[in-house]
Formats: structure tokens, C-alpha cells, sequence
């Protein structure tokens, strides 16, 4: 079996893995992170982005054995060693930015490779667009695109804070 060794919310690993293992199934089933969700098996949902390398990538499409030598940031990793959320994980639970929570990982994991890639910001119209590869079947999005309008903000250095989210 290979092994493959790689760097996951800051921690190295090194697992051996059938050469077919996904990445999410590394995550998921071998480091026991299971804020990456397995959604539809066909890289449709988004639920399983993680970030290699900075980039989100759908962690159902990649072969455990592709991110040997990587730097994998899972939803698990994204929180301050002291609980302090990241701003966009801030901003999905202050604009109620989800209900059932299934997507939310995936979706704040996008959601950050879009506004990193945007420093200029993103139109309400871009934020829908760049969601297009991640499902969400509960909230119809409004909510969503609130929150990452309000993030990107923070994230940006354009604000200080989250400005409060109007019930």
C-alpha cells in the first residue's frame, strides 16, 4: 500500500492508503475529520471542499495519493487555537447562513478560496456565480450570499468587525 504523507490543519500525517482512496476518505475515515462531508458520490454537491495548497479543491475528486506532500485545511482547521471562528464561519452563524448544516463545510470552504481570490470584493451576482459547484437543499441562498458579503469585508481589512445581521 502506498503512504502517503501530507500536512492536515497544521498536524503532518503519514497514513497508508490503498491507491484508490479519495482524499475526503483519508480525511473522513483514516484522521477522523468528519466535518467533510460525502454528499453525492459525483463531485455535484460541494460538500467534501477542502483547501490543498490554498486552493479548494473537492476532496471526492483527488486521489489520497495526489496530496502527498500537501498542506490540507479541512473546516476543522479553520477556527483560532483559541475557538476563535474565522470570519467567514463567523459570518455563516451571524446571518443564519444555514439550517440543516450538510453543506455549510464545503460551502465556507468555497467561500473563502472566492474571497481570497477576489481582493477587489465580489458582487452579490459573483458570490452566486462562484457558489454554482456547492448544493445547498435547504436554505435558498440569500442567507448565504449575506454572509459572504459581510465576510469578505472582514476578510479584506475593509471592516474591523461583522456589521450585525438585520432579522
Amino acid at each position: 500500500m502506498p503512504s502517503v504523507s501530507l500536512t492536515v490543519n497544521g498536524a503532518p500525517h503519514t497514513v497508508d492508503v490503498e491507491g484508490r482512496t479519495l482524499l475526503v476518505e483519508l480525511l473522513r475515515e483514516k484522521l477522523r475529520l468528519t466535518g467533510t462531508h460525502v454528499g453525492c458520490d459525483t463531485s455535484q454537491c460541494g460538500a467534501c471542499v477542502v483547501h490543498v495548497d490554498g486552493e479548494s479543491v473537492k476532496s471526492c475528486t483527488i486521489l489520497a495519493v495526489q496530496a502527498d506532500g500537501s498542506s490540507v485545511t479541512t473546516i476543522e482547521g479553520l477556527a483560532a487555537p483559541d475557538g476563535t471562528l474565522h470570519p467567514m464561519q463567523e459570518a455563516f452563524r451571524e446571518y443564519h447562513a444555514l439550517q440543516c448544516g450538510f453543506c455549510t463545510p464545503g460551502m465556507v470552504m468555497s467561500a473563502i478560496d472566492l474571497v481570497k481570490k477576489h481582493p477587489d470584493g465580489l458582487s452579490e451576482h459573483e458570490i452566486r456565480e462562484g457558489l454554482e459547484g456547492n448544493l445547498c437543499r435547504c436554505t435558498g441562498y440569500h442567507n448565504i450570499v449575506r454572509a459572504i458579503a459581510a465576510a469578505q469585508e472582514v476578510m479584506h481589512g475593509r471592516s474591523a468587525a461583522l456589521a450585525p445581521a438585520e432579522v
